[in-house]
């Protein structure tokens, strides 16, 4: 029995329907598997060509690589001296010898020199992952053991520990918190009932079929995961997905108010909007791979993760959500009804408002803005990306803070977590003392067959001795890095010494020295990326220009109040390397979002009514629908902020206001004045700057065809 046309029209979005069903009940328990084929064992994120990482490959022959140290402090209580309670500590690290996680033999408890603490190291396994905070449980266990001491475990394997405990919730309380607040807002925004749920299920769907693909690669070691790159992911595909979602349903319900027939109604909406998203999602999917070309392999592994993402995002947008839309048709919105646009010479909205305004004084408009915006830009440089120290790394207390500061009170800054120097062991006794002599180191001794520094003769291996440096400062310090670059200084000086540093401290360094690096690579080819999209989206040579140039600067506004923010209100002394690369990347790509979405909207209605009644009434079509859009994805954001991680802070910070900002001040008056001023130059040399302006109108705006997106 064959199927009439319209039985067909009926079954492709049933089979949709069915499909994405079919998707989100197989594939959407892998948006809480990510943790199992994440770590957040920084030494996996290094810079590939940097010394530290070259450091820790040649450590493998020593039988030290990727060794995590967990740090021990006693602190000796009252009546009680750290040179009687030596032996004791000894033992008790002595004891984890062969236990699980635990490589080699622990350090002999070490006095500190005022004889009030004492220090021992013991190296754990790197590769423990979810296990590594029980390893660390066994070593404050077994450290206990030690009457009339107070134990504290701080180093690395403690902050990882620590971070662990911290992403422990991103799978439930992150999601939960963005998806919450997502529905809230379209509730608020929409007034209906049912669209709210269909498009967080959109989203949902979208969120399990990418994590699903991003779970196999990270099995099969294509890409990296960690608990940053996982947050990110769950919370850019919920507000892609959303906003895709936002564009598509309005363009719908604008269609069906107008024509009545759900499937001519979907058509439309498919045909006037899909340019659009695509645009918008090749835009952000391409901002995201050029991550690729960073040294620093956790950006590398955001790129592909995050684009495959935003397809995900638009893929379900572009699919699941027109499918429903036709089968429930105007019962999607309900209790709300579709309803054409606002008849021309009303004037009522605030969207028509904002648009009379463009229209009356577009110089005064969009000098504001721009003063404004410079004035916040102003403050950038003073947005220091050095790094977090270690003190700052959570935003609430973390165990391993208190026990570093504890360590730093007594010992050496850099104790227990040593610079390391690989050498020519022929060269070791010149190199130790080159060390001894620089500025910021406390100690310097060769490694001996015990796997201890000093008291033997250096192990050789393969004619190669290491060296542990014990620097002055906490390994996380600035000084600390400042350090290790008049080390190498002073050692790479050594002739024939072919010598290498590593260690926390040179890591650290160079990931800092790297994603600067990165950023000069990496936001040109952003920008290029962007501008050729838009030409190709645009047809235009002026707009792209005018369109990049515009979410530059308010990049460049939003770093500006952050540094305050940052250090005003949030009290940090300092901003994770990454942030800015990360922010540009986001905010540019995001940015320019919007813009396609006015400005494509804009280039229709001027193919229509000319150029000046184009702006005003692409303007008015879309205010409310990207501003609900920028709400959303602000919020969801913003709620990266539930992980107490100072790097997820400041991105969900940056982001969040960043895209408000350009949601509200850019994207509603800039672009509009600017575009509304230039006139038809704007879109030179394509077919619309040839065409003579259009005639004036009294009321411009409020003739719009789509009205105001905020009503129902």
């Amino acid at each position: 029995m064959s199927l009439t046309p319209r039985r067909a029209m009926w079954l492709i979005p049933v089979v949709l329907l069915v499909a994405w069903l079919g998707i989100g009940g197989t594939l959407g328990p892998y948006a809480g598997r990510l943790g199992e084929v994440s770590t957040n064992d920084q030494a996996a994120f290094l810079p590939r060509s940097a010394e530290s990482t070259k450091v820790v490959a040649q450590q493998r022959a020593f039988q030290q690589a990727g060794t995590v140290p967990a740090i021990v402090v006693w602190t000796v209580d009252g009546g009680s001296t750290a040179g009687a309670l030596r032996s004791t500590a000894t033992r008790a690290l002595a004891s984890l010898a062969g236990t699980p996680g635990v490589v080699g033999r622990p350090s002999p408890a070490l006095p500190s020199k005022d004889g009030k603490a004492l220090e021992g190291v013991v190296q754990l396994r790197p590769d423990l992952g979810r296990k590594l905070p029980d390893a660390v449980d066994r070593v404050r266990t077994a450290a206990k053991a030690v009457p009339g001491a107070t134990v504290a475990i701080a180093g690395p394997a403690a902050s990882q520990a620590d971070l662990g405990d911290a992403f422990a919730g991103i799978d439930g309380l992150l999601l939960g918190v963005a998806l919450a607040t997502v529905l809230v807002i379209l509730l608020l925004v929409y007034r209906s009932v049912l669209l709210p749920f269909l498009i967080i299920l959109g989203s949902v769907f979208a969120l399990g079929l990418a994590c699903a693909i991003v779970y196999v690669l990270a099995d099969h070691g294509v890409v990296r995961v960690d608990g940053q790159v996982q947050g990110i992911l769950s919370i850019l595909v919920i507000g892609a997905a959303t906003d895709y979602a936002l564009l598509l349903s309005a363009r719908f319900r604008e269609e069906l108010a107008l024509s009545g027939d759900r499937f001519t109604a979907a058509r439309s909406a498919l045909r006037q909007s899909s340019g659009a998203i695509v645009a918008s999602a090749g835009t952000v999917a391409l901002g995201l791979l050029a991550l690729l070309l960073s040294d620093l392999t956790n950006n590398r592994s955001l790129g592909p993760v995050g684009a495959i993402g935003v397809a995900c995002a638009a893929l379900s947008s572009l699919t699941f959500l027109p499918a429903v839309l036709v089968l429930l048709g105007r019962a999607a919105y309900w209790p709300a009804k579709p309803r054409p646009a606002s008849g021309a010479g009303t004037g009522d909205g605030i969207w028509n408002r904002v648009a009379a305004l463009v229209d009356r004084a577009p110089r005064k408009v969009w000098a504001t803005a721009l003063a404004g915006l410079i004035a916040c830009a102003a403050f950038a440089p003073t947005l220091t990306a050095k790094g977090i120290p270690l003190s700052e790394i959570f935003v609430n207390d973390a165990p391993s803070v208190a026990a570093q500061e504890t360590l730093g009170r007594h010992f050496p800054g850099g104790s227990g977590n040593p610079a390391v120097i690989i050498a020519n062991a022929d060269r070791v006794t010149q190199v130790t003392s080159a060390a001894l002599k620089t500025d910021g180191v406390a100690s310097a001794a060769a490694v001996t067959a015990s796997g201890r520094p000093g008291g033997g003769e250096p192990r050789i291996v393969d004619g190669r001795v290491r060296v542990d440096v014990t620097l002055r400062s906490a390994a996380d310090s600035d000084a600390a890095k400042a350090t290790v670059a008049r080390l190498r200084t002073a050692v790479h000086a050594v002739p024939g010494a072919d010598a290498l540093v590593g260690g926390y401290a040179a890591q650290q360094y160079d990931t800092r020295q790297t994603a600067v690096r990165d950023r000069t690579l990496i936001v040109p080819v952003v920008l290029a990326i962007i501008l050729v999209i838009l030409v190709g989206l645009l047809r235009s040579l002026v707009m792209p220009v005018l369109l990049v140039a515009t979410v530059a600067l308010n990049f460049l506004a939003t770093l500006g109040i952050s540094s305050l923010v940052f250090r005003h209100g949030f009290g940090f002394t300092g901003t994770d390397a990454s942030v800015p690369l990360y922010g540009f990347v986001f905010l540019v790509a995001l940015g320019v979002d919007y813009n396609i979405f006015l400005m494509s909207r804009v280039r229709e209605e001027s193919l229509r009514h000319g150029v000046r009644q184009g702006v005003l009434r692409g303007l008015v079509a879309t205010g409310g629908v990207i501003t609900s859009a920028g709400v959303v994805l602000a919020a969801t954001f913003a709620a990266l902020g539930v992980i107490p991680l100072a790097f997820l802070v400041q991105i969900a910070f940056i982001v969040a206001f960043g895209v408000l900002l350009d949601t509200l001040v850019v994207r509603s008056l800039l672009v509009p004045a600017l575009v509304r001023d230039i006139g038809r130059r704007a879109w030179w040399p394509g077919a619309l700057s040839r065409d003579p302006e259009d005639a004036p109108d009294p009321a411009p705006a409020s003739g719009a065809r789509g009205g105001e997106r905020l009503e129902v």
